[in-house]
């Protein structure tokens, strides 16, 4: 029994996915067209392919799994209503995007009634479709493959619909961002179909080891050294921990070393309120894994 699982074949997308199934102790062996990967560590194979390929890919079983941006889903789904089975599994917190409206700099936009009569380009046509249909305005999808943002400038079209990122595409282009129609990031779909025994065993076995890596990456080990009377103190301060593991220092009664997990960001202004409550030799460090 082997599994595949998808993903895009290149870009920002493809590079923090390879990274998080190597994070998950998953390796390959790359074909030589880079296509296909087989796997050595778990009967799970790799597809690199088209993003917009992937829904359909996983809907008709070529692949089992994928990792995909949720605009590539979301538009499929629309696309074929009742039709998609696909399942999302997790969110991955990472390329964070959004599918937005934006007008010429100079439009005076009066809010998506604005939208009315008008001409807008996407890549994203279902999508920017069912925006439409929610709020109630007759305006024209445009589908273009690319270069939606020269739209406005050729003639074309009046808007466009887009994927943003930080807007410097936008600015350079002369349009402003003005409706973000739905927030977007890379997730992890299965098929919804019924898997042998095995399969679904596989499928667990990669989420816990998704949830491990996403958990080390939200965390932090903090390790200091404080008076014993403030230990109380200093936990309540660290974000997001555990129950601390508290030991004593070799030569000073008066002091603790106080090691733990915060399950948040540790920023600067925790490490302030911590020396203010006491603790010195305050040390942050990454975690690589971590299991719950």
């Amino acid at each position: 029994m082997r599994l595949k699982i998808a993903i895009q074949k290149s870009g920002r997308l493809s590079e923090d996915s390879l990274d998080l199934l190597q994070k998950c102790g998953i390796t390959f062996a790359q074909s030589k067209n880079k296509l296909f990967c087989y796997g050595r560590s778990l009967p799970l194979d790799l597809l690199c392919v088209r993003d917009d390929d992937i829904p359909q890919m996983l809907q008709e079983n070529v692949c089992q799994l994928a990792i995909v941006g949720q605009n590539a889903v979301r538009e499929f789904e629309f696309a074929n209503g009742q039709q998609s089975r696909l399942q999302q599994l997790r969110e991955l917190n990472y390329c964070h995007c959004r599918f937005s409206l934006a007008v010429p700099e100079t439009f005076d936009y009066q809010g998506p009634q604005s939208l009315a009569g008008m001409r807008i380009a996407t890549s994203y046509p279902a999508t920017l479709q069912n925006y439409l249909d929610r709020k109630g305005i007759k305006a024209k999808p445009v589908k273009l493959a690319g270069s939606v943002e020269i739209a406005p400038q050729l003639g074309t079209a009046d808007f466009i619909a887009d994927i943003v990122s930080t807007g410097s595409t936008l600015k350079a282009n002369h349009l402003r961002e003005v409706e973000t129609i739905t927030e977007i990031q890379a997730a992890l779909y299965r098929n919804a179909a019924t898997f042998s025994d095995d399969a679904e065993a596989l499928i667990d076995k990669l989420l816990k080891r998704i949830d491990g890596v996403q958990q080390a990456a939200e965390s932090k080990y903090v390790m200091l050294h404080a008076p014993r009377e403030s230990v109380h103190t200093i936990a309540e301060l660290l974000p997001g921990a555990e129950s601390p593991t508290v030991l004593p220092l070799e030569g000073d009664d008066d002091k603790v070393a106080v090691h733990a997990v915060c399950r948040e960001a540790v920023f600067w202004d925790h490490i302030e309120e911590l020396r203010d409550a006491g603790a010195s030799a305050v040390l942050v460090l990454p975690i690589e894994k971590m299991l719950g």
